[in-house]
């Protein structure tokens, strides 16, 4: 699920940069958090569940 969530704010991200619409600095907010979410996980070795 964590995979899912990261995958869709990541498309959201590059389509706010490519379309230059953005809810100004939320969307990279959300994308920061994604990437904090993804490096915790990987690092806590977690299995999926």
């Amino acid at each position: 699920m964590l995979w899912t969530i990261f995958a869709i704010l990541l498309v959201l991200w590059l389509l706010g940069f490519v379309s230059g619409v953005t809810l100004g600095g939320f969307i990279h907010l959300l994308l920061i958090i994604a990437i904090v979410a993804v490096l915790i996980r990987l690092i806590q070795g977690r299995p999926p569940v």
